[in-house]
């Protein structure tokens, strides 16, 4: 399997899912109102903690799933694990979505600030929630089987035709039955069903046959106990990445009345794209990465790494400097309200350079996933956790977003420049400097120069057409400069042209 080919095809599925779902929000915001729009930012939000139950399951069958195609664990082995798991998987999604449902009324009633949306409607929106997060949570399981033997040309595929459905078919729905909340809601339990169909339907072509087993697969959750520990420790740094990325969220939730919350969903909602355009990078290396440590191969791990972090520096870097540095252009291009634009741009410079620091420290959690060493990130995740969390709640309570996006900046600022290099010294000896200089700065900063450069000419724009020519003008220039100082893309071009 091509790891060339699952790259491109993870971002060609990763920039159309983004971008879809980036360009519509307008027009959610136009035809149900921003009231409505900041009910779906609250169902983004609680699918996010929803993921708090996951355990750390999932990128636990994702990893068994690599091991087991690069010959480390044998099929009866697998498949046992993989029953276990479906099992607490099942259980978990029923139970959580059981508990969002009866707590829908208490939700509305005592925690959102809802103005002028029929407060019944809220209740049946909230309820079709609960159960919207459970599928969409089960298929999680599917998802790592699916990521796991690297069939992600199938996947990007896949994700094209849901996503096509969510974002876009959802107008079908609405111009049919009315541009409301519920509508919206049952539209998305409806692709959701579609979703978690496709996706189990793959996964069991990809486990191995029970006619290959030796013994009976039995039902017992005593597979678990050999990866017990990695679970669990992926579980409780899961558990803070979520406390950490969505506390602002949740305190906001329920301070902002629900129109400027829709706001506030908004701005994030694009910073995340910086996320969603590295995302595609990870998915690839990391089960790339638990393979070829399976398989003793140190040498090609350290390049595969390395090459890797300069191609999200390039792509993800650039994205986040031009995004910070052009935040009000691009809102102004993409919504046509100039005040919206210089209301939310603050926001969105904030956790647009957070996200692009994240996205780089990120790296060291690839490492130890692949390693199986999970020990350090624990240790890291903890200290984050002590540092961040009473942080933001108290910035988010008495400076609103601004003050949570100070805090998200400093922190993961912090992360990148401190505690990676410490995990780099402990596994990989000699590798942090050469990675931080050559591989990240070496690629960054003359990004940063370049845009830097441009915004001072402070080019006056007049019109959304001239600020497209911009933003287009500034992310040429940007990409061209992180691809002539990265060495991996230079000897990509270089060979292109031979």
């Amino acid at each position: 399997m091509s790891l060339k080919r699952n790259v491109v095809s993870s971002y060609a599925s990763q920039l159309y899912v983004t971008s879809i779902g980036i360009l519509v929000l307008p027009l959610y915001i136009r035809y149900m109102g921003v009231e409505a729009y900041g009910l779906v930012g609250f169902f983004t939000m609680l699918q996010a903690w929803f993921s708090l139950l996951d355990m750390g399951l999932t990128p636990t069958i994702g990893r068994e799933t690599a091991r087991f195609y690069g010959g480390s664990i044998s099929p009866l082995s697998y498949r046992q694990l993989f029953r276990a798991l479906s099992f607490i998987f099942l259980v978990i999604a029923f139970s959580g979505s059981s508990i969002l449902w009866l707590s829908a009324d208490f939700i509305a009633s005592n925690w959102l600030d809802i103005n002028s949306l029929d407060f019944n409607e809220v209740i049946a929106s909230l309820q079709l929630m609960a159960i919207i997060v459970g599928l969409r949570w089960m298929g999680g399981l599917y998802r790592g089987v699916i990521t796991g033997a690297e069939r992600l040309v199938w996947l990007s595929v896949f994700n094209i035709f849901v996503s096509t459905l969510r974002f876009i078919g959802v107008f079908l729905s609405m111009w049919r039955w009315g541009f409301s909340p519920h509508v919206f809601f049952v539209h998305q339990l409806v692709v959701a069903l579609i979703e978690i169909v496709g996706l189990f339907k793959i996964s069991a072509k990809l486990i191995p046959a029970r006619n290959v087993l030796l013994e009976p697969i039995g039902w017992s959750v005593r597979p678990i106990h050999s990866v017990l520990r990695f679970s669990l420790t992926i579980a409780f740094t899961s558990s803070i990445w979520i406390f950490a990325t969505q506390t602002d969220k949740l305190i906001l939730s329920g301070i902002l009345p629900l129109s400027e919350y829709g706001y506030f969903s908004l701005a994030v909602l694009v910073a995340s794209g910086i996320l969603a355009v590295t995302m595609p990078i990870s998915s690839a290396i990391m089960p790339r990465l638990a393979r070829l440590h399976a398989e003793g191969n140190s040498e090609e791990l350290k390049r595969v790494y390395r090459n890797a972090t300069q191609l999200v520096c390039l792509i993800g870097g650039s994205v986040s400097i031009v995004m910070t540095l052009y935040a009000e252009t691009l809102l102004y291009l993409w919504t046509g309200d100039a005040k919206l634009a210089a209301k939310a741009a603050p926001i969105l410079q904030l956790y647009s350079a957070g996200n692009g620091l994240l996205s780089v420290a990120a790296f060291s959690y690839y490492l130890q996933y692949a390693l199986g060493r999970l020990r350090y990130h624990f240790i890291g995740s903890v200290v984050m956790s002590i540092v961040l969390l009473p942080s933001i709640f108290i910035a988010a309570t008495y400076f609103g977003v601004l003050g949570a996006g100070y805090v998200w900046l400093t922190v993961n600022c912090l992360f990148l420049f401190l505690w990676v290099g410490y995990v780099h010294n402990k596994l990989q000896p000699g590798l942090h400097w050469q990675w931080m200089v050559n591989d990240v700065l070496a690629v960054l900063l003359p990004v940063l120069v370049v845009v830097s450069f441009y915004s001072f000419l402070n080019v006056p724009i007049d019109s959304r057409f001239s600020a497209f020519l911009q933003l287009v003008g500034v992310s040429s220039l940007a990409v061209v400069a992180g691809a002539l100082s990265s060495s991996y893309m230079r000897y990509k071009i270089v060979m292109f042209f031979k």
